[in-house]
């Protein structure tokens, strides 16, 4: 029988993501796997040139990865390795319909529609969505059904990295996010399936959530350290995982 598969990207290759406490999201998602019975895989290798392609696009080759390793799956649940998920938290595998799903974007909603006009513009002849669509990759389920549709994401981004390079020079845009999400709103609108925010608890500093008290552990199941909290996200998902682990 198939089994359900956690991937996150490990990748440390400089200072910043030596320092920025994955080992506690992984030793929290392994409690998470092991709970519900899911495999996790962890890639720690890069697979491209860094100055070709940077490891957050890797997520676009995670069927691939587990194909050529070997691994059957049913669905596929992408976590960035700066989340810790809570250990009372459902399996999300039995909410997701066997669609495309992630949660929308919160927070810097200039950054957001910035995004969306310049890639809408320069590279996706002038296609739109309503903004509310709009997702953060952090955190997305997929299946086998999107074996082509990640295919055709691979085959963009080698015919437009330079485009998407001096987009985010000229613009100061997202990365792969914005790609991503112009390719699911556009291409398998049908299939996709926004889940709630406590699936993917980002900005939670602008949210004010993320406090001393841990208030964010009260509310959601998947906290997201991003958006530049402080002191470091290390400082919190150590932090975070040792409230809820130990």
């Amino acid at each position: 029988m198939s089994k359900n598969v956690i991937f996150i990207i490990n990748i440390v290759h400089n200072d910043r993501s030596r320092n920025q406490g994955y080992d506690w999201s992984i030793k929290s998602w392994q409690k998470y796997a092991d709970k519900y019975g899911h495999t996790l895989f962890v890639l720690d290798q890069t697979l491209f040139d860094l100055e070709y392609m940077k490891p957050q696009w890797y997520k676009i080759y995670i069927l691939d990865l587990l194909e050529a390793n070997q691994i059957d799956y049913d669905q596929v649940l992408y976590v960035d390795a700066d989340t810790i998920i809570h250990p009372h938290a459902p399996d999300i595998f039995e909410h997701t319909e066997h669609k495309f799903c992630a949660i929308r974007n919160y927070g810097d909603m200039d950054w957001v529609l910035r995004s969306m006009e310049n890639y809408s513009k320069y590279l996706f002849q002038g296609f739109q969505f309503p903004f509310y669509k709009y997702f953060n990759s952090g955190v997305m389920v997929f299946n086998r059904k999107h074996v082509s549709f990640f295919k055709s994401m691979q085959e963009f981004y080698h015919t437009h990295r330079d485009a998407i390079s001096q987009m985010q020079t000229t613009f100061g845009v997202g990365n792969d996010q914005p790609v991503l999400n112009y390719f699911v709103n556009r291409d398998i609108p049908e299939d996709y399936k926004v889940l709630n925010y406590e699936w993917n608890m980002q900005d939670m500093t602008r949210l004010e959530v993320l406090t001393e008290d841990f208030l964010h552990t009260r509310y959601g199941y998947i906290s997201h350290y991003n958006a530049g909290v402080k002191p470091t996200p290390g400082y919190w998902i150590e932090k975070t995982y040792k409230h809820l682990y130990v």
